[in-house]
């Protein structure tokens, strides 16, 4: 099975996705858009949670000596 070259582009704007789908159906090449998160919804989320938590102050300093312990 040969493995398929996965190319990924993030247009800013309708016309800059315009261009590069014009240019892909030239050169005949299969292509599929998509508005679909690459991630976990979840993970996403607590991502999204830790860092309000981070701007708000709530979190935990510990010191590199006490890492190991």
């Amino acid at each position: 099975m040969k493995t398929q070259n996965i190319l990924i582009a993030h247009p800013i704007d309708t016309k800059e996705l315009n261009i590069i789908t014009a240019f892909f159906e030239a050169l005949k090449i299969k292509f599929e858009v998509t508005q679909e998160l690459p991630y976990n919804p979840d993970f996403v989320a607590k991502i999204q949670k830790s860092r309000k938590q981070a701007t708000e102050g709530k979190t935990v300093k510990i010191e590199l000596d006490e890492i190991w312990k």
